[in-house]
């Protein structure tokens, strides 16, 4: 048995643990390595049994608690070489704790097998993880994304469980105060999945046999829990799905809701 659990998912932070009885992982560490270990504790897990943390990107959303957490716990840190040449860069990755290039058969960490899958967005090399559990399921996660490539689709083929950006909604971000830079960034190819991309994405994941798909990283000035969730319910309901039956939807991170821990 495994444990899922999108710790932080949010345009504030982001951090998704995922473990079983060898330990855990975390893809992005994005929160102050304090408020980290509290969310791990409070779903359960000691922050000890962390093995490796993963990264998508180096955006400060990601990384924030990255390198007290790494180098408080000594966990090795994976990401693409674009990634972590940006993190040295920015004097994040300064020698304290261990960097590792993703390997392009992935790594294999506390029983879990990642690869990484390339993703469109404005940064060096960012990426989303296809996590492979011991008996051959498959969970991913893909956010930050501008647009629903090829490459993507084909990482979140086959597997059980997804975690898909579903950041703003079109409609409020146009007429709301981000400046026009900052709404032309995140319409763009190369910025943040809508709520419509991420439920025609949804249409032919279910499709494909998809049983559980958690929308994340949600933007907190341009969306809302239930206009997120409300969309791509819509959209499976259209194709005949069955909520809870065929396909689980839920939205990480509510405000005023236990963290949602997923048993896979």
């Amino acid at each position: 048995m495994f444990k899922f659990s999108p710790l932080f998912s949010s345009s504030s932070g982001n951090s998704i643990y995922i473990g079983g009885t060898e330990g855990g992982i975390l893809v992005d560490a994005g929160m102050s390595a304090k408020q980290t270990e509290l969310a791990l504790w409070d779903i359960g897990v000691d922050a000890k049994s962390l093995r490796a943390i993963f990264v998508t990107h180096e955006h400060n959303d990601h990384i924030k608690g990255l390198r007290v957490l790494a180098k408080k716990h000594r966990l090795p840190v994976y990401g693409t070489e674009g990634t972590l040449a940006a993190l040295e860069d920015m004097g994040i990755a300064d020698g304290s704790f261990e960097c590792r290039v993703l390997p392009v058969c992935g790594a294999q960490e506390a029983g879990l097998l990642l690869e990484s899958f390339p993703t469109s967005h404005d940064v060096r090399e960012s990426c989303g993880y296809r996590v492979t559990l011991t008996d051959g399921r498959c969970v991913a996660i893909a956010t930050d994304l501008g647009k629903i490539t090829p490459e993507v689709m084909l990482a979140l083929g086959g597997c059980e469980l997804v975690l898909l950006e579903s950041n703003h909604d079109v409609d409020m971000l146009r007429n709301g105060a981000y400046p026009y830079w900052l709404k032309k960034r995140i319409l763009s190819d190369e910025g943040h999945l809508s709520n419509e991309a991420c439920a025609q994405a949804a249409v032919d994941l279910v499709r494909g046999g998809l049983r559980y798909l958690v929308l994340g990283h949600l933007s907190k000035e341009n969306n809302h829990p239930a206009l997120a969730y409300e969309h791509t319910k819509a959209a499976l309901c259209s194709i005949g799905a069955r909520l809870g039956e065929d396909c689980r939807l839920e939205v990480a991170c509510v405000a005023g809701q236990p963290r949602l821990v997923v048993d896979i």
